[in-house]
């Protein structure tokens, strides 16, 4: 499999929570630089699949994977992988806003602090970095030593965002990032993420298809454990090749 120009590949992905089987033999492959979006019904996988890109399943006891997870051209299952590195450099955002109880500034500079990855005599650029990426810096700059629980959850989302930065992550997971927002807010994330795909490849899992629609390149619908069909949004929407994708995206489902 060439890798060029592909943030994260699987190959033969299968994943049991004990006898369960929540993902069979999902083959992946997404590209640099791009929003993908992941939808399905409730229970297909969307959000486990997400969790298999920096591991976070394996807090959970009984889970078993097999196949390959590339990132970075990498097998990050491989037994000398270093998971502290992953989780650099695969940030993860979830559905509710979770700052820590913490100042607006000691929320950016917790993971640098944490992985010891710059003196603290540059906390200060990096911050304002991190905040003018996320669009929060005309806003906090006067609000650095705040509590970041007193922010409005459309603020909180893209501070947590902002939090992720930092690291240098090359790849953003979202695990509905928008379910605790209202639509104004959530155009206004969909946005951020135009904006933050020309450094970053993020990966979306949406029940929303409408946002799907709207802020990816590609989506890939999952039903049942399957990656069912992986392609272009515009062509998934509009001439999906699968019978059963286009009776989920049509509403005619079940």
């Amino acid at each position: 499999m060439s890798m060029s120009g592909i943030a994260i590949a699987t190959q033969r992905l299968d994943l049991f929570y004990g006898d369960f089987q929540a993902l069979t033999a999902v083959d992946l492959q997404v590209p640099e630089r791009e929003v993908t979006a992941l939808i399905g019904p409730s229970g297909c996988g969307k959000s486990t699949l997400l969790r298999v890109f920096n591991r976070m399943n394996d807090l959970i006891d009984g889970v078993r994977v097999s196949g390959q997870v590339l990132i970075g051209g990498k097998d990050i299952y491989a037994v000398d992988a270093d998971l502290l590195r992953l989780r650099e450099k695969v940030g993860m955002v979830f559905q509710r806003p979770n700052p820590f109880p913490l100042s607006v500034f000691e929320n950016i500079t917790f993971g640098l602090a944490v992985h010891q990855l710059a003196p603290r005599r540059e906390y200060d650029m990096i911050v304002e970095k991190a905040l003018r990426s996320v669009l929060l810096w005309d806003d906090l700059k006067d609000k650095l030593q705040r509590s970041a629980l007193g922010l409005s959850l459309e603020q909180q989302q893209r501070l947590c965002i902002a939090r992720v930065l930092p690291l240098k992550p090359q790849v953003l997971l979202m695990d509905e990032p928008c379910s605790a927002l209202d639509p104004i807010a959530t155009l206004h994330i969909e946005e951020l993420m135009q904006k933050l795909k020309q450094e970053y490849t993020i990966v979306i899992v949406t029940h929303n298809m409408q946002q799907a629609a709207r802020a990816s390149d590609r989506t890939g619908f999952m039903y049942l454990g399957k990656l069912v069909e992986f392609g272009l949004t515009a062509k998934i929407f509009t001439q999906p090749a699968q019978e059963l994708t286009e009776n989920y995206i049509s509403g005619r489902f079940g």
